[in-house]
């Protein structure tokens, strides 16, 4: 059985999927999550995840566990470190953490939350484990599917900084293998514990392009209309902390070579190219029609 936190986000939405699919008993682990929106087979586990001991009947005869910083988590609260003590107490025999690039190329800040901590707390747990650590997702531009939709018209900072988006998708199937990884596998069975795999799409894409791309897709002229720092961080604060805010459009206008440079972990991975942001931008259409 492998249990998946934030199973109805970005990311842990394809990867009960794929989990599924593959024939692997699925809990999926949410705060409201309901049985209507998982495949069949998929059992829905409503759960406070900052109540690390509440967690324990959800881990209850999981062989692994797929691990994302949902807010009650990024939020200050209990030691990670007891988390990891309450999952291994449970017999959980891997984890896969989600992480973030920016843990690594700016391990110095603290807006972004508590991945820092988390990854320490994983490497320090004693049991095998993979983190992942991705770069920005395409579907962050889901955040201009309703300006698409009513005026075509795309309004972000940053035109012509160039980043390579990536498919949460991909970041679900390379969860995905980590995940399943030892089961009968001889001496492949461990290739994945161990390893902090950076992941990005195949090509860095600037904002302006991806609104190009998306009216090739629409069949209809998007315009890209570029804000400000101050107009895009008073957009920003409606629904995140100041400091995040900050540190969000500090990544997104000044990226460092780490964080603007493409990555081969997903192809190493999974044996094909990541996806592009036109590729996932065809398969989210809908959202932008």
């Amino acid at each position: 059985m492998i249990v998946v936190v934030g199973a109805t986000g970005n990311v842990g939405r394809p990867l009960v999927a794929e989990l599924a699919a593959a024939g692997e008993q699925v809990v999926a682990l949410s705060r409201s999550v309901t049985a209507e929106e998982l495949p069949d087979g998929v059992r829905p586990v409503r759960a406070d995840l900052a109540d690390f001991a509440g967690l324990r009947s959800a881990l209850a005869g999981a062989r692994a566990l797929f691990l994302m910083l949902a807010p009650e988590l990024n939020a200050p609260g209990a030691p990670a470190a007891e988390l990891l003590e309450v999952v291994a107490a449970a017999g959980v025999r891997r984890v896969v953490l989600l992480s973030s690039l920016i843990t690594a190329t700016r391990p110095a800040e603290r807006w972004h939350g508590r991945m820092g901590e988390f990854e320490a707390a994983v490497r320090g747990s004693g049991l095998p484990w993979t983190v992942l650590r991705p770069g920005p997702f395409a579907s962050n531009t889901f955040a201009w599917a309703e300006s698409v939709r009513a005026r075509r018209t795309v309004f972000a900072p940053f035109g012509g900084v160039a980043m390579p988006v990536l498919d949460p998708a991909d970041v679900a199937a390379v969860a995905a293998a980590a995940l399943r990884s030892g089961e009968g596998d001889g001496d492949a069975a461990d290739e994945h514990v161990g390893r902090v795999y950076a992941l990005t799409g195949p090509e860095a894409v600037t904002p302006r392009r991806q609104a190009e791309l998306l009216g090739e897709l629409l069949g209809e002229k998007v315009e890209f209309v570029e804000q400000s720092r101050e107009q895009a961080y008073a957009h920003l604060v409606r629904f995140m902390p100041p400091q995040v805010a900050d540190g969000t459009l500090e990544v997104l206008g000044a990226p460092l070579p780490e964080e603007s440079a493409v990555r081969p972990d997903v192809e190493r991975v999974l044996g094909r190219p990541a996806r592009t942001f036109a590729d996932w931008a065809a398969g989210a259409l809908s959202a932008f029609r």
